[in-house]
Order: C-alpha cells, then structure tokens, then sequence
C-alpha cells in the first residue's frame, strides 16, 4: 500500500514540474524581417528569466493577418500598418511597444564598384544607372512594401519600372545580384548578411523613413506575468545592444 502511495506522489510530483515548466513558455510571434536579429536576442532573455520561449515566424505583412484571424501567441511582434490586428481585440494596444526600427540598405555585388547613395540626388543618379535593380515584391514582404513606398517618394518609380526584378525575399533579392541577374539590391540593412554582398549604405532617411518594429501583448496570454517581462527584456539596454550590432535603430 505504501508503495502504491509513493508511486502516486512521485506521479503527483512529476505532473507538478511538467506543468510548471509548461506555464513558464512564452510563444511569440515574429515576422522574418526581424528573425535574425531575434534569435541572438532570446537567448539572453531566456538564461535571465528561466522562461523558454517558443517562436513562431511569419511574413512581415502575414503575422499581421495571423493576429487579426485570431491564431493565439502571448507576444506579437508586428511591422505597421496593421489596423485589423488592433481591432481584432486579440492584441492589447495599450502595452504597443517599440522595440527598435529596420532601415532600408542598399547593396551591390562584393568587389563591385559602389555608388554615391549619401543624398537624395545621388541614390536617383544611381538608380537611374544602374541596369537592374531587385527587390521583395511589394505585395508579398514589408521591405518590398517599404521600398516601393519609399521609391514612390523619391519620385523615381516609374522611371526604374523597366529595370526592376521583383523577388519573394531579401534572400532572393540578394541571390539575385551574386548570380548577376540583378546589378543591386534593396532591403533591411539587418538582413544583409549574405558575404557576397556589399552593402553601400542605407538610404537616405530624408525619404526611406526607418520601419518600426513594436512588440504587443495578447490579450489571451497564457502567462501575462511572462508576456510582459520578455517585452520588458526586448526593450531592454542588453536588447538594444544587439539591435545596433544589427544595424537597426534603437528605440532611444
């Protein structure tokens, strides 16, 4: 009988920690412009509070729709706009945090020459030269939709149209110019980080103004108390070092 009774309380006691271990995991949302700078982030987040976090990834324009159908995650990453997932009620507006802000960088083939992109008049100039030029389809990825916003509003759109080769990601984009199907590329300067490409620059902030990147929280979280602190470390100096070494712009 005795032993009956420590089999249930060794039972007992294993339901305990599996469940405690279950309530201390955080799922979070977050959209593939920000993944690699995330996954250096994390694990800082994870060896300070004991809490596991489970990421999902999403397109930058898709995890906004994600949110707004309802799939449950305790903290949202989005890229703005994204009117339907604060009307969806799934997110709460009022805990909007501003983690950092992508910029657009401009890149070439390695060893290639690099153009003067310091200026308005001169990323024209460039453009105008150049014989192709790749970027993520503005109807499928964020930096596709931030560069042709941006592209608009230097007022040079129409007249790069014959030359422009659309692609589904930043890594196509970039392929593209390795391969020599494209003379230089545009998107995050956080993705970047293909070694045959050169980045140049970014583009001028005059009218590529940075994307913000801002942490929500649910309103079903699981763990509110667990939600709210990986939001808090996100803000964090400790996080914000790692934004920088990334080439995004720190919140403050």
């Amino acid at each position: 009988m005795k032993y009956i009774l420590s089999l249930a309380a060794i039972g007992t006691l294993l339901l305990g920690i599996s469940t405690a271990r279950a309530q201390t995991e955080v799922s979070l949302l977050v959209p593939n412009p920000f993944r690699g700078t995330l996954n250096k982030v994390v694990p800082g987040f994870e060896s300070k509070s004991g809490y596991k976090v489970k990421v999902t990834y999403g397109k930058g324009m898709g995890t906004r729709q994600q949110v707004a159908r309802g799939e449950m995650f305790d903290v949202s990453i989005l890229l703005p706009p994204y009117p339907e997932a604060l009307a969806s009620g799934n997110i709460d507006p009022k805990s909007a945090t501003v983690l950092a802000s992508l910029v657009l960088g401009f890149g070439v083939k390695k060893d290639a020459p690099a153009p003067d992109i310091s200026t308005p008049a001169a990323l024209t100039r460039a453009l105008r030269a150049a014989k192709s030029i790749a970027y993520v389809d503005p109807a499928v990825g964020s930096d596709g939709f931030a560069t042709h916003e941006s592209l608009q509003e230097l007022g040079i759109l129409d007249q790069i149209g014959s030359k422009t080769k659309l692609v589904p990601t930043a890594r196509a984009a970039a392929d593209a110019v390795i391969a020599g199907e494209a003379e230089i590329c545009i998107f995050y300067l956080n993705e970047m980080e293909n070694r045959g490409i050169e980045i140049v620059g970014r583009l001028p902030e005059q009218f590529a103004n940075p994307e913000e990147v801002v942490a929500f929280i649910s309103t079903h979280a699981t763990d509110p108390k667990a939600a709210k602190a990986l939001v808090d470390y996100l803000s964090s100096p400790d996080a914000e070092a790692g934004y920088k070494a990334d080439r995004l712009e720190p919140a403050r």
